[in-house]
């Protein structure tokens, strides 16, 4: 636990999360994570989240330490994600009094959460909170509320402090950094963390950021982003404010998109909807995420309607009135010529999504991918063939804008460009056990070693390559050196297109154990094990460059397999 002064009566409570190491859609931490609160005391007092149940035995005598509880006046619930909001039925059960403060959306959610009756005040964009003025300080903090659905659950409201200039986000601008440092005092040392979270949770609904960015431009100067999880963003805000806009900016050009419906609250729905829309955006291509219970009917339709694409979720046998107009909305507005799919949002049997695949047949829709089953709690592989399959919709979507790029080329820059070669490589790795398990495979030729000491390598990786979610900063992985006199099964296996979640090592002969990262083939001439230590961001690769760790040469004899292309536009 940490407690902190930050600005003027306003403290952090902080609980320090080191050893978490998976979130959300199953995305790996290095760093762990933290879980952000703060108290706000003006004439009346406010308390801005809780944190995860984990904590209750040292949060709420922390809590106690700092103020008695039955004299908070509100707790404004930034959202109801329960990382955010675990403690809020104790916060209750010491002070039912207390007023709770957050969108219409998060009230209803609460109420299915705490299962206890509590006092609430629903607010919106431009709405206020007066906490009056601090009678030490002189300080007024009034609070200002912005709407910021999908940012990134459907209730998320952000609040504005005037008296102090600080914003509270909650999750976004947030980042998985568990560490002691209050602030962003090394932004070269949290800048991978603070990508990798935006584009695991923020980027699928990039269109939203750019709606709630827009608010935040009418606020005064901002002093502090006081975020839900890992380090306050407050000396380098130009510089994580700009990231935001330009990466989103970028996710929302252009008027193809793929509408990824979910329903929050409901099953693993929230968790697979995200994966399947982190695998879409890996593609380059447009994705909105999309709450068949929090949209109204209008924005819904234009949503669906406009899509290029549309997956759904199997829904409730028996939905409630509010749902089922929802659904029959969705339904409705579907447009003949848009790719659909459908996924497992609770599982157990087969019954739910045959019946949703059957509808959506019936419609006459083309198939984007086959019904993603999922019949038991989600492991991390099926997170993956998730993220797979949104990838392979995410290329279709994008199909056309890759061979306009590919034409566009000049023909003899083509040509020149195309002679310079490379040796082959496959790049393998495997991550976890278990249900935790995930690895993946690829051919690499765009392979360089890139420092002496230590000894060090870049590989490119393309944007859409299901293995780049396993070469972030701190992972380890392996590279197969291909040998010229045997290389031609082993290209073969790996060069051909794979189902979502197929495993790429079947019917290949493995060394597993050899190294730490993940398989070595048997037939390769020689392998290195490699720990990522940067990632250099391309137009449509990653450049990954690792410390090499370990390796050993089959056959001192033999030479490396190299790749000559013709042209310079494709593979």
């Amino acid at each position: 636990m940490q407690r902190q002064s930050i600005a003027a009566d306003t403290t952090a409570i902080r609980s320090l999360d080191w050893d978490r190491s998976r979130f959300d859609i199953e995305f790996g931490l290095r760093n762990g994570t933290t879980y952000n609160a703060f108290l706000v005391r003006g004439e009346r007092t406010a308390l801005i989240d809780t944190s995860h149940l984990k904590f209750e035995a040292t949060w709420l005598p922390l809590l106690k330490e700092e103020i008695d509880p039955t004299t908070i006046d509100h707790l404004i619930v930034s959202h109801t994600e329960p990382d955010h909001s675990g403690l809020i039925g104790h916060l209750i059960d010491l002070h039912p009094e207390i007023e709770i403060v957050g969108s219409k959306v998060a009230i209803q959610f609460l109420e299915n959460q705490v299962h206890r009756p509590f006092r609430s005040r629903a607010v919106k964009s431009g709405e206020e909170l007066d906490l009056g003025t601090n009678p030490s300080s002189g300080v007024a903090h009034r609070f200002e509320f912005l709407s910021a659905p999908n940012l990134h659950w459907p209730d998320t409201i952000f609040s504005f402090d005037h008296g102090t200039g600080i914003l509270y986000t909650c999750d976004a601008f947030g980042l998985h950094y568990c560490s002691e440092e209050l602030f962003d005092s090394d932004p070269g040392a949290i800048a991978p963390d603070f990508r990798f979270y935006y584009d695991c949770l923020m980027g699928p609904n990039a269109r939203s950021v750019l709606q709630a960015m827009k608010r935040m431009d009418a606020l005064p100067a901002l002093n502090t982003i006081a975020v839900g999880h890992g380090p306050l963003l407050r000396h380098h805000l130009d510089l994580w404010l700009g990231d935001y806009r330009d990466w989103s900016t970028g996710r929302s050009k252009g008027e193809a998109y793929a509408a990824v419906c979910y329903l929050s609250q409901y099953g693993f729905c929230d968790r697979i909807s995200q994966a399947i829309a982190r695998g879409i955006g890996k593609a380059e291509a447009q994705v909105q995420l999309v709450d068949l219970r929090a949209t109204d009917p209008q924005e819904l339709a234009a949503l669906v309607g406009e899509a290029s694409a549309v997956v759904v979720p199997t829904w409730p046998a028996q939905p409630d009135a509010e749902l089922q107009a929802s659904i029959g909305t969705l339904l409705a507005a579907l447009q003949s010529g848009q790719w659909v799919a459908c996924y497992d949002a609770y599982g157990s049997n087969d019954e739910a999504i045959d019946t949703v695949a059957s509808q959506l047949r019936g419609l006459g829709q083309k198939q984007a991918f086959e019904p993603l089953r999922i019949r038991q709690v989600p492991s991390a592989e099926d997170y993956q063939r998730c993220e797979e399959a949104g990838t392979d919709l995410g290329q279709q979507l994008t199909r056309d804008k890759t061979i306009a790029a590919m034409k566009s080329l000049d023909g003899d820059l083509d040509k020149a460009l195309g002679r310079l070669s490379g040796g082959l490589y496959v790049v393998t790795a495997r991550q976890g056990e278990g249900e935790s398990l995930r690895s993946g495979a690829m051919v690499a030729s765009w392979v360089s070693q890139a420092s002496f000491e230590p000894p060090g390598l870049t590989v490119a990786v393309a944007k859409d390559r299901a293995i780049e979610a396993l070469m972030q900063v701190g992972d380890r992985f392996v590279l197969n050196v291909l040998r010229e006199d045997n290389h031609q099964e082993l290209l073969r296996h790996f060069l051909r297109r794979f189902p979502p979640g197929a495993d790429r090592f079947a019917g290949v002969a493995t060394l597993d154990g050899v190294a730490v990262g993940g398989p070595v083939l048997g037939d390769a001439l020689a392998f290195l094990g490699c720990r990522v230590a940067q990632r250099l961001e391309g137009p449509d690769h990653w450049i990954i460059y690792a410390v090499v760790e370990e390796g050993n040469v089959a056959d001192t004899t033999s030479t490396t397999a190299v790749h000559h292309r013709k042209v310079g536009n494709h593979y």
